[in-house]
């Protein structure tokens, strides 16, 4: 009798139940335990790989999108490279409107994928026509069978995280953590992660990570949205020049702002002390987590969860290129040393 062989039907079945991953060496000297949620571990080697299916599948559910239609979105890029393997897998055209911000590397990979892809100038403000978020609304209206996913005000954003990543934080732990850290962009993986850890234990600990040029942590402070908060700053995928409805600031008890700089080097240090080979805004976070520490924001009982939203390999030409990190003025000794690492046999 043959045996039934054990496989899985598409790429799409691997989405979620990504490890969550003690750290060690890259926390030595901090009070407490500390966690990383991998989720370069999805077959999308990120986080937004939960949303693109949920609110293509929710769509599909309610007849929004039908065979033939069109995908369209607003992407830092790693939503865009899930939205363009789910659309790949369901038989649907993708395109995407990406910030010029984002790397080489992600660009390069959702044409792979088949997406059609617009680079727009990312240091607009966000009604500027050039602006990513309005060359999208642009291209859906102005295309006949096309659903804007439209992330950043989409409630399913938020949901897919309530019904998926915070679950799963939560039975990986045994309800034993006493803060949540994630990086806030549109805001759904905080805030839907957040709001079913708050609904099992509100006593949670919710961080929010925001970079300096972004307007969350003063929106968050005072409900006010400043223009004079932003400016121009490196990090992909993390904060933002206008308020989100995604984001549900009332979950989130406080937010920590990064740098551009200690963010790159973190994601580094992360990767070779760890083994994790982790992306821009792994950095970010940890960087927080460093920040908050020598705030005095754990102790010895602290269990700390974060989130480590992708994968160091879309940034080879960002924060893992040397060239760039020099451009940047990141430049120091330690790369130096690093470049000694290689020789060249003749």
């Amino acid at each position: 009798m043959k045996q039934h062989i054990n496989a899985c039907n598409n790429v799409l079945e691997l989405i979620g139940n990504t490890p969550l991953i003690k750290l060690n060496s890259i926390v030595n000297g901090l009070p407490g335990n500390y966690y990383a949620k991998f989720e370069a571990f999805n077959p999308g080697h990120s986080s937004k790989d939960r949303i693109a299916l949920y609110i293509i599948e929710q769509a599909e559910r309610k007849g929004i999108v039908k065979p033939g239609d069109t995908i369209i979105e607003t992407t830092s890029g790693n939503t865009g490279f899930s939205l363009a393997m789910v659309s790949v897998i369901k038989g649907y055209d993708c395109i995407l409107a990406v910030s010029s911000k984002s790397s080489k590397d992600k660009i390069d990979m959702l044409r792979a994928m088949g997406a059609k892809v617009y680079v727009c100038p990312a240091h607009v403000s966000a009604d500027d026509p050039r602006s990513y978020y309005q060359v999208a609304r642009r291209l859906h209206e102005e295309m006949k069978g096309s659903v804007y996913i439209n992330q950043y005000f989409n409630e399913l954003n938020t949901e897919a995280h309530y019904h998926s990543t915070g679950p799963e934080i939560w039975n990986n732990t045994n309800g034993n953590l006493t803060h949540f850290i994630a990086c806030s962009g549109t805001g759904g993986t905080i805030s839907g992660t957040a709001k079913y850890l708050k609904d099992q234990d509100a006593d949670i600990k919710v961080i929010g990570v925001d970079a300096y040029g972004s307007v969350l942590k003063k929106y968050h402070e005072t409900r006010e949205f400043d223009e004079k908060e932003i400016y121009p700053y490196r990090i992909e995928g993390l904060g933002k020049n206008l308020i989100p409805t995604a984001t549900d600031f009332d979950v989130i008890d406080k937010f920590e702002k990064v740098g551009d700089e200690d963010s790159a080097h973190m994601a580094r240090e992360i990767s070779k002390t760890e083994g994790m080979f982790v992306g821009y805004t792994s950095g970010a976070v940890m960087q927080a987590v460093r920040q908050l520490a020598e705030e005095g924001e754990f102790d010895e009982h602290s269990n700390v969860v974060m989130i480590f939203p992708d994968h160091g390999s879309r940034y080879m030409s960002k924060i893992y290129s040397h060239e760039w990190m020099r451009d940047q003025g990141f430049f120091d000794s330690v790369y130096q040393e690093e470049e000694q690492h290689i020789e060249y046999v003749r």
